[in-house]
């Protein structure tokens, strides 16, 4: 398979006193078209900037960002967000609350004719399962409800490659875990490549391709699930991937323990 998103040891930093704060450094890495990857580590290291950075929202440094064999972003050029074909699921979801749900999903659609937005928008509810839900307002649905209406609204101006910056992150954990393999199915039946960035490691291992653990500002390791688990790139990979099962563990405990009436683990 070809790649589609290409970054080529780009450097991001923001400036301050005394001088520039580097967020991150030299960080490669290839994601093949149809596949989902996932940038994984705790806040702070740098995920959600390498997304803004591939939309278009934060300049390079130094590096290169190319978007299916065309350059869009160096430190002295930059193609504008609008015109990446690269779409941005939020993590608060964003939709407009004056707007139903098939106003939200047509809203990136302005520039089609009004036949061709209302047979978009049947497609895209028909895709997550929405389709009786076309006319309500999203204080009217679930957490998981408006996570598929942003998806949809994501997806509906076809995107070469979709973002999803801590999709899952205002949900309880059994809708995050139920959530995130409806999210892979969908991707998988739509085709779509996607980039997604979360702290938790369970919804990582549920849905990417690839995984990419972060650490200060740096790849420590770009790999598939299965080599991330049994074939650490170094110490601090393996110590990583084992703390965070150990808390997904502990905290898969507690729930059962709390759901149950009993004391906490």
């Amino acid at each position: 398979m070809t790649a589609l998103l290409e970054l080529d040891q780009i450097q991001l930093a923001y400036d301050t006193e005394p001088g520039p704060r580097v967020v991150v450094d030299a960080l490669s890495l290839t994601l093949e078209r149809g596949h989902i990857g996932c940038l994984l580590g705790p806040s702070g290291c740098g995920k959600t900037s390498v997304l803004r950075a591939i939309a278009g929202f934060e300049p390079l440094r130094r590096g290169r960002i190319r978007l299916d064999g065309a350059e869009i972003s160096s430190p002295t050029a930059s193609v504008e967000p609008q015109a990446r074909r690269v779409g941005m699921m939020f993590q608060d979801h964003a939709l407009f609350p004056h707007l139903d749900v098939a106003g939200n999903v047509a809203f990136g659609l302005r520039r089609l004719p009004r036949p061709r937005q209302r047979e978009r928008v049947r497609d895209m509810l028909a895709l997550v399962g929405l389709e009786a839900m076309a006319g309500s307002y999203p204080h009217e649905l679930s957490g998981g409800q408006q996570q598929r209406v942003a998806l949809a609204r994501a997806l509906a101006p076809s995107p070469e490659l979709l973002l999803l910056d801590e999709p899952f992150s205002n949900l309880d954990a059994d809708t995050r875990e139920r959530l995130a393999f409806e999210l892979r199915d969908l991707l998988q039946e739509s085709g779509h490549t996607a980039l997604l960035v979360t702290h938790d490691q369970a919804e990582a291992f549920a849905i990417a391709d690839r995984i990419g653990v972060l650490r200060d500002g740096t790849l420590a390791q770009w790999d598939t699930p299965y080599h991330l688990r049994h074939h650490p790139a170094d110490a601090g990979v393996a110590a990583f991937i084992r703390r965070e099962a150990l808390a997904e563990r502990r905290a898969a405990a507690y729930a059962r323990g709390s759901q149950a009436g009993a004391p906490p683990v």
